[in-house]
């Protein structure tokens, strides 16, 4: 018998307490595509990430899990594949933002978005882009 279920990733759901702040993030730093017809009346932003999506919710006393240990992997985060890594580094510097390279050696870096969500940024391996 299979173990295997008709399951789909769908979205990751993001809290956020300033959605300008968080649009200038993945929007402008990140480079995501906004999606501007939202089926939903609250206040979030919704991000195309291809096969899936990126809800940001507004909510003003959110306050993201931090795990206490230094390594910022091991707080919860999210994990995308971006073309050039390098590229999108020169413009966290640019901005001053903190960030950490992954201690696996691994092309990727962990960086916090303005509410302190932890995202993880990897090289996307020149097999995924056959």
């Amino acid at each position: 018998m299979s173990a295997h279920t008709n399951l789909y990733y769908l979205h990751t759901t993001l809290c956020v307490r300033n959605l300008e702040a968080s649009r200038s993030f993945y929007g402008e730093l990140l480079g995501l595509q906004e999606i501007t017809e939202r089926p939903l009346s609250f206040p979030g932003l919704w991000y195309d990430l291809g096969n899936a999506q990126l809800h940001l919710i507004l909510d003003p006393g959110f306050h993201a899990p931090i795990a206490s240990s230094d390594a910022w992997g091991r707080s919860p985060h999210l994990a995308l594949s971006v073309p050039d890594l390098s590229a999108i580094q020169q413009r966290i510097m640019h901005r001053g933002i903190t960030y950490q390279a992954s201690a696996s050696g691994r092309a990727a870096l962990f960086v916090r978005d303005p509410d302190g969500n932890t995202i993880e940024l990897s090289q996307r391996s020149s097999e995924a882009l056959t």
